[in-house]
């Protein structure tokens, strides 16, 4: 094993007075929904709104002297980059942080925020990937520290004191552990402290399905580098895993699953609206695996990690669009009206039910409307209602087609 129960400890006491004790709170709401007794770690309510301040912290307050004066460099999603402005900051060292082009803006002002005039701010690349090629090139041209985001033994350890502090909140180990992944950092550390707290402890890792880098590597016996990602879950959007982490989470992990991202953006809006918690996607992966149905052992004690908190206020038209097309509450069609008066009239009085909802009306073509159909999006109250809608659109006598969810049309117009 690389990482080490006492080197969690050692992490623990060097976070003391940096990283806040986030609270372990029972979630009333998704125990009655399991029948377990669910529990959610609240990472989101560190100072970066995050957990990667711990491991970015134990990494840099371990280098010697000449190492902190060299300064240091990351690549980032934004939440490590955090993490890393936070510390340096604290630490008085000079930092640059390189971050993809298509890192949200309010992450962007947040590690400037925090970093102030220790951290200097480079965008590059449009994946984490291509930033982490930017920021290896631009450590070795200055000489400057690579501060790993995951894959490495001290970040590991810094990230698995969160374990740490709920095996002590609890009194015990939870009958099940639940971490999103990304790079595998947050869910190595985990599996660590669970295997030594106790060997029943059950740890299961959660990813992004248009990024479900751990399952290919686990699947290919080594770490696979994916030829593309969905960058939706920006924190977990990674192409490769790390080797480290990867040893131990095929060492110590029982399972590592993938959810849909329209599963995630429903389960950030519940945890929003019935919860109070703002999520970003990575960090209500884990809940949204539980969300999702899965058997859970009633009665039987779970810790869901809501790893941050970091979510863009203007990213959340596309997430409950995202949402609604998931739960089959939202649908798109290409409909060639007639042109001759009351067309439109007919198809609102004869189509549409009491319930359903026009929410977007839209030539395709923005010339000679006389020919091409129009983009008409409807939004119904219940999955029952899409049944009779397709019936009466069959039965209208207009030509209608359904863009499929995915489909490249759909993609394409929506």
């Amino acid at each position: 094993m690389t990482v080490s129960a006492a080197d969690v400890r050692a992490a623990a006491a060097r976070l003391e007075g940096v990283a806040v004790r986030t609270p372990l709170e029972r979630s009333v709401r998704l125990s009655g929904v399991t029948g377990a007794e669910v529990w959610l770690k609240r990472e989101d309510l560190q100072p970066v709104r995050s957990y990667k301040l711990r491991g970015a912290y134990n990494f840099i307050a371990s280098l010697t002297a000449s190492e902190r004066a060299a300064g240091v460099v990351c690549a980032s999603a934004g939440n490590h980059g955090q993490g890393v402005a936070y510390t340096c900051r604290r630490l008085g060292v000079q930092c640059t942080i390189v971050l993809p082009r298509t890192t949200p803006r309010q992450k962007r002002e947040r590690i400037a925020a925090l970093g102030g005039d220790v951290a200097t701010i480079v965008m590059d690349g449009h994946t984490y990937d291509e930033a982490h090629e930017a920021a290896v090139a631009l450590a070795l041209r200055e000489g400057a520290v690579l501060v790993p985001p995951f894959d490495d033994h001290g970040v590991i350890a810094g990230q698995a004191t969160v374990a740490l502090e709920v095996v002590d909140q609890l009194g015990r180990a939870p009958d099940l552990f639940v971490a999103p992944v990304g790079g595998g950092g947050l869910l190595a550390g985990t599996a660590v402290v669970a295997a030594a707290a106790t060997p029943q402890a059950r740890v299961v890792g959660v990813e992004p399905r248009g990024a479900a880098s751990m399952r290919a590597a686990l699947d290919a016996g080594e770490p696979v580098t994916l030829p593309s990602v969905d960058s939706f879950v920006d924190g977990a959007a990674v192409r490769r895993v790390g080797d480290v982490t990867f040893g131990l989470v095929q060492a110590l992990v029982d399972e590592v699953v993938s959810v849909a991202e329209g599963s995630l953006c429903t389960t950030m809006l519940e945890l929003y609206q019935s919860d109070g918690i703002i999520a970003e996607p990575a960090g209500a992966l884990a809940v949204a695996w539980l969300r999702d149905a899965v058997d859970v052992v009633p009665g039987s004690t779970v810790v869901c990690i809501v790893s941050g908190g970091n979510n863009d206020v203007s990213r959340y038209g596309e997430i409950v669009e995202r949402s609604l097309v998931h739960e089959g509450l939202k649908h798109y069609f290409l409909v060639e009206f007639p042109q001759e008066p009351g067309a439109l009239r007919g198809f609102l009085d004869n189509v549409l039910g009491p319930s359903d909802d026009i929410t977007l009306f839209e030539y395709v073509k923005k010339n000679n409307r006389e020919v091409g159909p129009a983009l008409v999006g409807v939004e119904i109250a219940a999955t029952t209602d899409l049944a009779p809608l397709l019936e009466r659109m069959k039965s209208s006598g207009l030509q209608i087609e359904a863009l499929e969810a995915g489909s490249p049309a759909f993609r394409f117009l929506v």
